[in-house]
């Protein structure tokens, strides 16, 4: 380094322009078209999707899969027969659902999605307006789903760890913020979606329909908006009321041929993780809950979401019973609709929006009739399942209030317990019954309000966690009821 000092000028400009000179010759020369420095859109959007996707939907990794093992027994529409005390069915699940529910989402998911949109957006890379709204919904989407299972999280600062000045460690933002930012991105999304825009590949959700991405992106918006309408009831209201009356700008679902879905192949890697569970597993049956309802109500979703006995008959199995219990008890195992490797992953249906729309419409946010929003819910739910509402279904339902709503929308969300679990911790409904005398729950006997927040980051965030803590307003188990709640 002392040598160099003593160089004359002169020739250490001509070393730096021979230099110059070569070393741009040499980038030109070793440029591997097959190993490009930047990954385009294409290449990042369709992993991105996939996590999300499997792990709202379910997933092959055991110990880690929030839905299947927790939430679908918690809401009782699954319950255990084996392995009840450790996987889910007494209210205890192990840590390692948390972490690979975080972890995935925020490195596999979040991150691409934000390198989708930094590389799409004005002045990006590959800018292109359709690839950066179809990430902003999923952003939206997976945001929205971590902080509905924890709480406060890091959400503004949460991605910057490439950023120019980058944050290892991010603040936490409470759910209200949350809520408000992926409401934004929802609306931004739907304005930089264009049906007769640019063409994006490795839209392995909708193969590039765009109109289907808009029609999803202000579906989840009035979601969300109905979801926070207890707690920001003036400003839910002026957004559902803002979609509903420009269905031109704001397309939404019509029926059940445009709801979110993502399709699966006969292929390992591709196969839906349901039918990688439960195809090559018994642990699970039919709750005793949904079995009783369906039969009471001569519901024929029944045959789809459960396999008769030998006998032609339908039992379900407590949940939280022990092992020796629960061996003891003949019960219907899940429907062969969910045993279909090609069976989707769905994240929101028409059914689904047509509930939020009646309980928004009986709670007084939007104008219209409660009742025939529910109708349109009840027959799209049938209709998902290749059956017919019978035309005397309603009148089985008796006197209508938001329970009767709640209730059945929990019926029509067999499959995604995540969804059906998130409204009952919302709404209090449906009303479990009382657990069976043999049942055994931890957690102090309360269904599980959240899940906690992993280790990592008591152990490499931990000052930002404790403020997160603090926003919850209650301990870090799964008691603290979260925001929302009513």
């Amino acid at each position: 380094m002392k040598r160099l000092k003593f160089i004359p000028y002169t020739l250490l400009l001509g070393l730096f322009l021979v230099a110059g000179s070569c070393t741009e010759e040499f980038e030109e020369i070793n440029t591997d078209p097959n190993n490009p420095v930047t990954i385009s859109p294409a290449l990042l959007l369709p992993n991105a999707i996939q996590v999300s996707v499997d792990r709202y939907w379910g997933h092959s990794t055991r110990f880690e899969r929030l839905n299947i093992d927790a939430a679908m027994c918690w809401i009782q529409h699954l319950s255990r027969n084996i392995y009840i005390n450790a996987e889910g069915d007494t209210y205890e699940i192990p840590i390692t659902v948390s972490t690979g529910t975080w972890n995935n989402l925020y490195n596999s998911s979040l991150v691409n999605l934000e390198q989708v949109i930094e590389l799409a957006g004005e002045g990006g890379e590959f800018q292109n307006r359709n690839y950066e709204g179809i990430a902003l919904v999923m952003k939206a989407f997976t945001f929205s789903y971590l902080t509905d299972a924890f709480g406060p999280i890091p959400y503004a600062n949460a991605l910057k760890g490439a950023a120019e000045e980058p944050v290892n460690s991010p603040d936490y933002d409470s759910m209200e913020e949350v809520y408000a930012g992926v409401l934004e991105d929802l609306k931004l999304a739907n304005e930089k979606l264009t049906v007769e825009g640019p063409v994006v590949n490795g839209d392995i959700m909708f193969d590039g329909d765009i109109m289907r991405w808009k029609k999803f992106a202000n579906a989840l918006r009035i979601k969300l908006a109905n979801r926070q309408a207890a707690k920001k009831p003036a400003e839910s209201r002026a957004i559902m009321q803002e979609i509903l009356s420009s269905p031109e700008t704001y397309p939404i679902f019509t029926g059940n041929d445009d709801y979110a879905e993502l399709n699966h192949a006969n292929v390992i890697g591709s196969r839906n993780k349901m039918f990688d569970v439960f195809s090559t597993r018994s642990d699970w049956n039919i709750s005793t809950t949904l079995v009783d309802k369906l039969l009471e109500l001569d519901d024929d979703r029944i045959n789809v979401y459960a396999l008769p006995l030998s006998d032609g008959t339908f039992a379900g199995l407590p949940n939280g019973l022990t092992d020796d219990a629960a061996s003891s008890i003949s019960a219907s195992t899940i429907g062969q609709k969910f045993l279909d490797p090609e069976a989707p992953s769905i994240l929101m249906t028409y059914a689904e929006l047509m509930f939020v729309l009646a309980e928004a419409a009986l709670d007084g946010d939007i104008p219209g009739d409660h009742m025939e929003y529910l109708e349109k819910a009840i027959s799209g739910s049938f209709e998902q399942h290749g059956l017919e509402m019978p035309a005397d279904y309603i009148s089985r339902l008796g006197n209508v209030d938001k329970e009767t709503v709640m209730t059945q929308k929990w019926i029509a969300l067999f499959g995604q317990g995540i969804e059906a679990w998130t409204e009952y911790r919302r709404t209090g409904f449906p009303q479990m019954p009382t657990p069976d005398p043999n049942a055994i729950f931890v957690n102090e006997g309360v269904l599980p309000t959240r899940i906690e927040y992993p280790p990592s980051e008591y152990s490499l965030n931990m000052n930002n966690l404790e403020e997160g803590i603090q926003m919850l307003g209650g301990s870090d188990n799964m008691r603290t009821k979260l925001w929302w709640a009513e």
